[in-house]
């Protein structure tokens, strides 16, 4: 079947499979390797894009779903060679690890800060309670967070 849908601003057309993942159109047809794959049933939240403004997983929608629609990846943040303050933030205060649940993360708290522009750690703990990190313990993420709030 043939999809039309705005990525990170483009608009895209392709000819895909109708059962294809829009994490692996991302990545797979796009080349947008950003968006990860982790799990494959939305436990990690490691593949969250934005869909029309919302933070969904990846994972659970299909790329015929997203046809008609804005979608945005971690590609995106990042707006002409300047990181995002969420992006910042996670570098300042050492919000990544080995890096795998990063996007999904950054994805996340963008969407959080874009709602709530000053989130009290329980806020930010209970966005992110969707996505699985198992390197950091969470503190320096919810500290990432707070930091780009702050910039």
């Amino acid at each position: 079947m043939r999809v039309t849908m705005i990525v990170n601003g483009d608009e895209v057309t392709r000819e895909i499979e109708d059962r294809l993942l829009l994490v692996h159109f991302l990545r797979d047809t796009l080349g947008l390797t950003g968006t990860h794959w982790g799990c494959d049933t939305s436990n990690c939240g490691t593949c969250v894009v934005w869909l029309d403004g919302e933070p969904v997983k990846s994972c659970t929608v299909l790329a015929a779903m997203a046809g008609g629609h804005e979608v945005r990846t971690v590609e995106d943040l990042a707006a002409n060679g300047t990181l995002d303050p969420v992006q910042e933030g996670f570098m300042q205060c050492h919000g990544l690890q080995c890096g795998f649940c990063t996007p999904g993360m950054l994805m996340t708290a963008r969407a959080l800060l874009d709602r709530n522009p000053d989130p009290s750690e329980s806020e930010i703990r209970e966005a992110i309670s969707g996505q699985i990190c198992r390197c950091t313990g969470y503190a320096t993420i919810v500290r990432s967070v707070r930091w780009a709030a702050s910039s």
